[in-house]
């Protein structure tokens, strides 16, 4: 096996990136009465139990997450198996149709949730940290529920995918 030695070739660096796989969750809130979301597939639970904190990275570009961290509760959900056409209507630069005919939920507090999710979190914002050209974000765990009968989709080789079920 020989490395590659590291030079500044994003697209090198997305395809290697593209090989770890991740589960993919879309954060969404009603600010003001109108619906605001994003997807990652940069996100990571168990940051901390006390307080219970979660983490993902944006994007400094990102015009949404501005907007997004307002609300007084953020949702999280999970996405799950059947969710890889709602996690790419989510992420679209349209954001006029981002939730158009998704089945969702919302909390009292304003947190979104995209039905048949195996996991919903409702978050409030809890810190933000630079990290190049992202920000990472860790926000704190106020609500949760989850589903195991639901398997959970996930992102890999920059595409989304099923987990295999075996007997």
């Amino acid at each position: 096996m020989a490395l590659t030695p590291y030079s500044p070739d994003p697209q090198l660096l997305r395809t290697t990136f593209s090989y770890f796989p991740s589960g993919v969750v879309a954060l969404a809130a009603e600010i003001e009465g109108a619906r605001e979301g994003l997807v990652a597939s940069s996100f990571t639970v168990g940051v901390s139990m006390d307080p219970p904190l979660v983490l993902f990275s944006v994007q400094n570009t990102s015009t949404t997450w501005p907007v997004l961290k307002r609300a007084e509760r953020i949702g999280i959900s999970v996405l799950g198996e059947t969710h890889g056409q709602t996690a790419r209507q989510i992420a679209a630069k349209d954001k006029a149709t981002r939730f158009e005919n998704l089945e969702l939920e919302t909390s009292e507090q304003g947190a979104l949730f995209v039905k048949g999710s195996p996991v919903w979190l409702e978050t409030k914002a809890y810190a933000e940290y630079p990290a190049g050209d992202h920000t990472l974000i860790l926000l704190e765990v106020t609500g949760l529920y989850a589903d195991a009968s639901v398997e959970p989709l996930v992102f890999h080789g920059s595409a989304f995918k099923q987990l295999l079920k075996t007997a």
